[in-house]
Protein backbone atom coordinates (compact mmCIF):
# COMPACT_ATOMS: atom_id res chain seq x y z
CA UNK A 1 0.00 0.00 0.00
CA UNK A 2 1.48 3.50 -1.09
CA UNK A 3 1.30 6.30 1.49
CA UNK A 4 1.69 9.67 0.63
CA UNK A 5 3.72 11.40 3.44
CA UNK A 6 2.39 15.29 4.78
CA UNK A 7 4.73 17.26 6.80
CA UNK A 8 3.60 15.26 10.02
CA UNK A 9 5.11 12.60 8.79
CA UNK A 10 8.44 13.32 10.55
CA UNK A 11 11.64 11.90 10.37
CA UNK A 12 12.35 13.18 14.68
CA UNK A 13 10.09 10.30 15.02
CA UNK A 14 11.62 7.65 13.33
CA UNK A 15 15.34 8.26 15.22
CA UNK A 16 17.40 11.22 16.21
CA UNK A 17 18.51 13.70 13.97
CA UNK A 18 21.24 15.77 13.22
CA UNK A 19 18.62 18.39 11.76
CA UNK A 20 15.73 19.65 13.20
CA UNK A 21 12.37 19.71 12.39
CA UNK A 22 10.69 16.73 9.51
CA UNK A 23 9.67 12.89 9.15
CA UNK A 24 7.13 10.25 9.84
CA UNK A 25 3.91 9.78 10.82
CA UNK A 26 4.84 6.80 13.80
CA UNK A 27 7.79 5.96 15.22
CA UNK A 28 8.65 2.32 13.44
CA UNK A 29 10.35 0.18 15.77
CA UNK A 30 12.22 -1.45 13.21
CA UNK A 31 12.30 0.28 10.10
CA UNK A 32 10.78 2.09 6.90
CA UNK A 33 10.41 1.25 3.31
CA UNK A 34 10.18 4.59 1.24
CA UNK A 35 9.54 5.07 -2.85
CA UNK A 36 10.25 8.52 -4.40
CA UNK A 37 7.69 10.67 -6.61
CA UNK A 38 10.85 11.89 -8.66
CA UNK A 39 12.10 10.71 -11.70
CA UNK A 40 15.41 13.20 -11.80
CA UNK A 41 18.14 11.22 -10.85
CA UNK A 42 19.78 14.38 -9.04
CA UNK A 43 17.36 14.32 -6.86
CA UNK A 44 17.28 10.77 -5.83
CA UNK A 45 20.75 10.55 -5.42
CA UNK A 46 20.56 13.86 -3.25
CA UNK A 47 18.02 11.57 -0.79
CA UNK A 48 20.03 8.98 -0.60
CA UNK A 49 23.00 11.32 0.94
CA UNK A 50 20.51 13.10 2.70
CA UNK A 51 19.97 9.92 4.53
CA UNK A 52 23.22 8.62 5.08
CA UNK A 53 24.03 11.68 6.91
CA UNK A 54 21.19 12.31 8.87
CA UNK A 55 19.37 9.50 10.05
CA UNK A 56 20.37 7.55 13.08
CA UNK A 57 20.09 3.38 11.48
CA UNK A 58 20.55 1.38 13.99
CA UNK A 59 17.74 -0.80 14.50
CA UNK A 60 15.95 0.80 11.85
CA UNK A 61 17.17 0.03 8.75
CA UNK A 62 15.32 2.19 5.14
CA UNK A 63 14.61 0.52 1.56
CA UNK A 64 14.52 3.49 -0.53
CA UNK A 65 12.65 2.69 -4.28
CA UNK A 66 13.26 4.79 -6.92
CA UNK A 67 13.07 5.34 -10.66
CA UNK A 68 15.46 7.96 -12.89
CA UNK A 69 13.98 10.13 -16.36
CA UNK A 70 16.90 8.79 -19.17
CA UNK A 71 19.90 9.13 -17.34
CA UNK A 72 23.26 7.64 -17.00
CA UNK A 73 24.92 7.65 -13.73
CA UNK A 74 29.00 6.66 -12.84
CA UNK A 75 30.27 6.15 -10.25
CA UNK A 76 32.65 8.50 -7.97
CA UNK A 77 35.85 7.56 -9.50
CA UNK A 78 35.19 7.01 -13.24
CA UNK A 79 35.84 9.55 -16.27
CA UNK A 80 33.09 10.16 -18.13
CA UNK A 81 34.35 10.46 -21.85
CA UNK A 82 35.70 7.26 -21.25
CA UNK A 83 32.21 5.86 -19.84
CA UNK A 84 29.52 7.15 -22.05
CA UNK A 85 28.67 8.77 -25.48
CA UNK A 86 28.56 12.22 -24.39
CA UNK A 87 27.37 13.87 -27.58
CA UNK A 88 24.64 11.33 -28.22
CA UNK A 89 23.75 12.24 -25.08
CA UNK A 90 23.56 15.75 -25.30
CA UNK A 91 21.41 15.30 -28.48
CA UNK A 92 18.67 13.06 -26.62
CA UNK A 93 18.56 14.74 -23.93
CA UNK A 94 20.15 12.31 -21.10
CA UNK A 95 21.50 13.52 -18.04
CA UNK A 96 24.68 12.25 -16.75
CA UNK A 97 25.06 12.42 -12.78
CA UNK A 98 27.72 11.38 -10.77
CA UNK A 99 27.71 9.39 -7.83
CA UNK A 100 29.09 9.55 -4.11
CA UNK A 101 29.59 5.59 -4.44
CA UNK A 102 32.12 4.11 -6.63
CA UNK A 103 31.64 1.27 -9.53
CA UNK A 104 30.83 1.17 -12.78
CA UNK A 105 28.21 3.10 -15.22
CA UNK A 106 24.75 2.57 -15.69
CA UNK A 107 21.96 3.66 -17.29
CA UNK A 108 18.50 4.20 -15.84
CA UNK A 109 14.94 5.08 -17.46
CA UNK A 110 11.68 4.27 -16.02
CA UNK A 111 11.84 0.57 -16.59
CA UNK A 112 15.16 0.62 -14.43
CA UNK A 113 14.06 0.17 -10.91
CA UNK A 114 16.92 1.45 -7.93
CA UNK A 115 16.85 -0.12 -4.79
CA UNK A 116 19.17 1.32 -1.56
CA UNK A 117 19.57 -0.78 1.30
CA UNK A 118 20.41 1.44 3.87
CA UNK A 119 21.95 -0.10 7.29
CA UNK A 120 24.35 0.85 10.34
CA UNK A 121 28.01 -0.20 8.65
CA UNK A 122 28.00 -3.04 11.36
CA UNK A 123 25.04 -4.33 9.45
CA UNK A 124 26.04 -3.91 5.52
CA UNK A 125 25.78 -7.06 3.82
CA UNK A 126 25.12 -6.86 -0.14
CA UNK A 127 24.98 -10.29 -0.48
CA UNK A 128 21.63 -10.72 1.93
CA UNK A 129 20.15 -7.92 -0.13
CA UNK A 130 20.52 -9.71 -3.44
CA UNK A 131 19.34 -12.84 -1.90
CA UNK A 132 16.39 -11.03 -0.83
CA UNK A 133 15.73 -9.22 -4.31
CA UNK A 134 16.04 -12.79 -5.60
CA UNK A 135 13.13 -13.98 -2.96
CA UNK A 136 10.65 -11.50 -4.07
CA UNK A 137 11.45 -12.26 -8.14
CA UNK A 138 10.61 -15.86 -7.11
CA UNK A 139 7.54 -14.90 -5.23
CA UNK A 140 6.32 -13.70 -8.34
CA UNK A 141 7.85 -15.80 -10.71
CA UNK A 142 8.97 -18.80 -9.67
CA UNK A 143 10.38 -20.30 -12.49
CA UNK A 144 12.74 -17.66 -12.74
CA UNK A 145 16.96 -18.32 -13.03
CA UNK A 146 18.69 -15.82 -10.95
CA UNK A 147 21.18 -16.20 -9.36
CA UNK A 148 23.21 -13.38 -7.36
CA UNK A 149 27.23 -13.59 -8.37
CA UNK A 150 30.71 -13.04 -6.31
CA UNK A 151 30.83 -9.42 -7.89
CA UNK A 152 27.12 -8.62 -6.43
CA UNK A 153 25.80 -8.49 -9.54
CA UNK A 154 22.51 -10.76 -10.38
CA UNK A 155 21.78 -13.04 -13.82
CA UNK A 156 19.01 -14.09 -15.19
CA UNK A 157 19.77 -17.61 -16.62
CA UNK A 158 23.18 -17.93 -16.08
CA UNK A 159 23.81 -15.24 -18.65
CA UNK A 160 22.23 -11.81 -18.64
CA UNK A 161 22.82 -9.11 -15.94
CA UNK A 162 19.34 -7.75 -14.58
CA UNK A 163 21.03 -6.12 -11.70
CA UNK A 164 24.20 -4.50 -10.64
CA UNK A 165 25.34 -3.03 -7.37
CA UNK A 166 27.55 -0.23 -5.97
CA UNK A 167 27.80 0.82 -1.87
CA UNK A 168 28.91 3.98 -0.16
CA UNK A 169 30.40 2.99 3.59
CA UNK A 170 30.59 5.83 5.81
CA UNK A 171 31.69 5.79 9.61
CA UNK A 172 28.56 4.79 11.11
CA UNK A 173 26.02 4.10 8.51
CA UNK A 174 26.18 2.70 4.65
CA UNK A 175 24.48 2.01 1.86
CA UNK A 176 24.14 -0.77 -0.68
CA UNK A 177 21.86 0.44 -3.91
CA UNK A 178 21.69 -1.69 -7.26
CA UNK A 179 19.46 -1.44 -10.31
CA UNK A 180 16.93 -4.09 -11.79
CA UNK A 181 16.35 -4.19 -14.99
CA UNK A 182 12.90 -4.49 -15.92
CA UNK A 183 11.66 -3.00 -19.41
CA UNK A 184 14.62 -0.73 -19.69
CA UNK A 185 15.25 0.63 -23.56
CA UNK A 186 18.65 -1.53 -24.04
CA UNK A 187 18.82 0.15 -27.36
CA UNK A 188 19.64 3.40 -25.38
CA UNK A 189 21.37 1.53 -22.33
CA UNK A 190 24.10 0.16 -24.95
CA UNK A 191 24.56 3.22 -27.10
CA UNK A 192 25.22 5.53 -24.48
CA UNK A 193 27.57 3.09 -22.38
CA UNK A 194 29.61 3.15 -25.53
CA UNK A 195 32.35 5.77 -25.82
CA UNK A 196 33.16 6.80 -29.14
CA UNK A 197 36.10 8.72 -28.25
CA UNK A 198 40.19 7.74 -29.20
CA UNK A 199 43.44 8.59 -26.95
CA UNK A 200 42.02 8.96 -23.98
CA UNK A 201 44.35 7.34 -20.97
CA UNK A 202 43.40 7.42 -17.41
CA UNK A 203 43.60 5.30 -14.35
CA UNK A 204 39.75 5.71 -13.53
CA UNK A 205 37.90 2.99 -12.29
CA UNK A 206 36.29 1.19 -15.77
CA UNK A 207 33.52 -0.36 -16.72
CA UNK A 208 33.18 -3.99 -17.12
CA UNK A 209 30.48 -4.55 -20.04
CA UNK A 210 27.98 -6.80 -19.70
CA UNK A 211 25.19 -9.20 -21.41
CA UNK A 212 21.86 -7.81 -20.35
CA UNK A 213 18.06 -8.54 -20.54
CA UNK A 214 14.90 -7.01 -19.25
CA UNK A 215 12.56 -9.35 -16.70
CA UNK A 216 9.74 -8.30 -19.15
CA UNK A 217 11.18 -9.72 -21.65
CA UNK A 218 11.47 -12.99 -19.29
CA UNK A 219 7.67 -12.62 -18.27
CA UNK A 220 5.22 -9.87 -19.22
CA UNK A 221 3.86 -9.77 -16.27
CA UNK A 222 6.78 -8.78 -14.49
CA UNK A 223 6.16 -4.55 -14.49
CA UNK A 224 7.96 -2.35 -12.71
CA UNK A 225 5.05 -1.84 -10.42
CA UNK A 226 4.53 -5.78 -9.52
CA UNK A 227 8.25 -5.99 -9.03
CA UNK A 228 8.46 -3.02 -7.09
CA UNK A 229 5.59 -4.44 -4.58
CA UNK A 230 7.31 -7.50 -4.54
CA UNK A 231 10.81 -6.06 -3.11
CA UNK A 232 8.56 -4.16 -0.49
CA UNK A 233 6.58 -7.24 1.02
CA UNK A 234 9.51 -9.14 0.75
CA UNK A 235 11.86 -6.48 2.36
CA UNK A 236 9.00 -5.99 5.27
CA UNK A 237 8.77 -9.61 5.79
CA UNK A 238 12.53 -10.31 6.57
CA UNK A 239 12.92 -7.66 8.54
CA UNK A 240 9.87 -7.34 10.30
CA UNK A 241 8.89 -3.94 9.59
CA UNK A 242 5.53 -2.14 8.41
CA UNK A 243 4.93 -2.98 4.63
CA UNK A 244 3.15 0.29 4.02
CA UNK A 245 4.95 2.11 1.18
CA UNK A 246 5.86 5.82 2.47
CA UNK A 247 6.22 8.43 -0.90
CA UNK A 248 8.00 10.90 -0.62
CA UNK A 249 9.48 13.97 -2.55
CA UNK A 250 13.17 14.12 -2.44
CA UNK A 251 12.71 17.82 -3.41
CA UNK A 252 10.89 19.07 -0.25
CA UNK A 253 13.41 21.60 1.59
CA UNK A 254 11.13 21.30 4.38
CA UNK A 255 11.08 18.22 4.96
CA UNK A 256 14.49 16.97 4.33
CA UNK A 257 16.41 20.55 5.31
CA UNK A 258 20.07 21.17 3.10
CA UNK A 259 18.58 18.63 0.59
CA UNK A 260 18.56 21.51 -2.19
CA UNK A 261 22.00 21.84 -1.66
CA UNK A 262 22.64 18.73 -1.89
CA UNK A 263 21.18 18.86 -5.51
CA UNK A 264 22.91 21.39 -6.93
CA UNK A 265 26.07 20.02 -5.94
CA UNK A 266 25.16 16.98 -7.60
CA UNK A 267 24.18 18.78 -10.40
CA UNK A 268 26.99 21.10 -10.88
CA UNK A 269 30.20 20.95 -13.49
CA UNK A 270 32.97 20.60 -10.75
CA UNK A 271 31.43 17.87 -9.37
CA UNK A 272 30.27 15.32 -12.87
CA UNK A 273 33.13 16.74 -14.75
CA UNK A 274 35.63 18.55 -12.56
CA UNK A 275 36.07 15.26 -9.88
CA UNK A 276 37.04 12.68 -13.13
CA UNK A 277 40.82 11.60 -12.40
CA UNK A 278 43.56 13.17 -13.91
CA UNK A 279 44.01 12.07 -17.90
CA UNK A 280 45.74 12.82 -21.13
CA UNK A 281 44.30 12.94 -24.66
CA UNK A 282 46.67 12.01 -27.35
CA UNK A 283 45.15 11.61 -30.25
CA UNK A 284 44.68 12.61 -34.03
CA UNK A 285 42.42 13.84 -36.83
CA UNK A 286 42.23 14.94 -40.38
CA UNK A 287 41.16 18.08 -41.91
CA UNK A 288 40.68 18.72 -45.82
CA UNK A 289 43.49 20.06 -47.95
CA UNK A 290 43.34 20.61 -51.55
CA UNK A 291 42.53 17.42 -52.70
CA UNK A 292 43.70 15.44 -49.68
CA UNK A 293 43.76 15.54 -45.90
CA UNK A 294 46.01 16.75 -43.37
CA UNK A 295 46.55 14.83 -40.52
CA UNK A 296 46.56 17.25 -37.45
CA UNK A 297 47.87 16.18 -33.77
CA UNK A 298 46.35 16.68 -30.45
CA UNK A 299 47.95 16.21 -26.96
CA UNK A 300 46.20 17.67 -23.65
CA UNK A 301 46.53 16.82 -19.67
CA UNK A 302 43.36 17.28 -18.32
CA UNK A 303 43.10 17.87 -14.17
CA UNK A 304 40.14 18.18 -12.66
CA UNK A 305 38.51 18.45 -15.93
CA UNK A 306 40.36 21.44 -16.95
CA UNK A 307 43.00 21.64 -19.65
CA UNK A 308 46.09 21.49 -17.71
CA UNK A 309 48.97 21.12 -21.02
CA UNK A 310 47.29 21.30 -24.86
CA UNK A 311 49.86 21.41 -27.85
CA UNK A 312 47.89 21.26 -30.81
CA UNK A 313 50.14 20.18 -34.30
CA UNK A 314 49.13 21.33 -37.85
CA UNK A 315 51.39 21.57 -40.63
CA UNK A 316 52.41 25.82 -40.63
CA UNK A 317 51.59 25.83 -44.53
CA UNK A 318 47.78 25.08 -43.24
CA UNK A 319 47.99 26.98 -39.60
CA UNK A 320 50.72 29.31 -38.99
CA UNK A 321 53.13 28.47 -35.70
CA UNK A 322 52.22 31.73 -34.20
CA UNK A 323 48.85 31.47 -35.04
CA UNK A 324 49.00 27.48 -33.59
CA UNK A 325 50.13 29.02 -30.57
CA UNK A 326 48.19 31.52 -29.12
CA UNK A 327 45.34 28.39 -29.93
CA UNK A 328 47.12 26.37 -27.65
CA UNK A 329 48.06 28.88 -25.00
CA UNK A 330 44.00 29.85 -25.11
CA UNK A 331 42.85 26.21 -23.99
CA UNK A 332 45.00 26.10 -20.59
CA UNK A 333 42.90 26.56 -17.85
CA UNK A 334 39.80 26.40 -19.92
CA UNK A 335 37.15 23.22 -18.72
CA UNK A 336 37.47 20.33 -21.28
CA UNK A 337 34.01 20.84 -22.53
CA UNK A 338 32.35 21.70 -26.02
CA UNK A 339 30.58 24.80 -24.46
CA UNK A 340 33.58 26.42 -23.37
CA UNK A 341 35.31 25.43 -26.44
CA UNK A 342 32.91 27.11 -28.89
CA UNK A 343 33.25 30.37 -26.33
CA UNK A 344 37.06 30.06 -26.70
CA UNK A 345 36.63 29.93 -30.61
CA UNK A 346 34.63 33.01 -30.57
CA UNK A 347 36.95 34.94 -28.70
CA UNK A 348 39.61 33.91 -30.83
CA UNK A 349 38.02 34.67 -34.00
CA UNK A 350 37.58 38.72 -32.49
CA UNK A 351 41.46 38.49 -32.79
CA UNK A 352 41.90 38.14 -36.47
CA UNK A 353 38.97 40.20 -37.96
CA UNK A 354 38.57 40.11 -41.44
CA UNK A 355 40.63 36.59 -42.02
CA UNK A 356 37.96 34.35 -43.32
CA UNK A 357 40.42 32.11 -44.77
CA UNK A 358 41.99 31.95 -41.17
CA UNK A 359 38.14 31.45 -39.44
CA UNK A 360 37.41 28.73 -41.84
CA UNK A 361 40.30 26.89 -40.19
CA UNK A 362 40.12 28.01 -36.97
CA UNK A 363 36.11 26.37 -37.38
CA UNK A 364 37.55 23.27 -38.28
CA UNK A 365 39.93 22.73 -35.81
CA UNK A 366 37.77 23.79 -32.82
CA UNK A 367 34.83 21.28 -34.34
CA UNK A 368 37.25 18.70 -34.24
CA UNK A 369 38.46 19.19 -31.06
CA UNK A 370 34.51 19.84 -29.62
CA UNK A 371 34.60 16.20 -31.23
CA UNK A 372 36.26 14.71 -28.30
CA UNK A 373 34.75 16.41 -25.76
Amino acid sequence: MLIPLSMKNCFRLLCQHKVPAAGFKSPPTHGLILQSISNDVYENLAFEDWIHDHIHLEGKPILFLWRNSPSVVIGRHQNPWQECNLHLMRQEGIKLARRKSGGGAVYHDMGNINLTFFTTKTKYDRMENLKLIVRALNAVQPQLDVQPTKKFDLLLDGQFKISGTASKIGRTAAYHHCTLLCSTNRTALSSSLKSPYCGIKSNATPSIPSAVKNLLERDSTLTCEVLMSAVAAEYAAHHQVDGHVNLINPADETMFPGINRKVKELQSWEWVYGRTPKFTVDTTFHVPYEQAHLEIQVFMDVKNGRIETCAIKAPDHWLPLEIGEKLNSSFIGSKFCPVETTLLTNVLLRTCPGDHHLHSKWYILCEKIRGIM
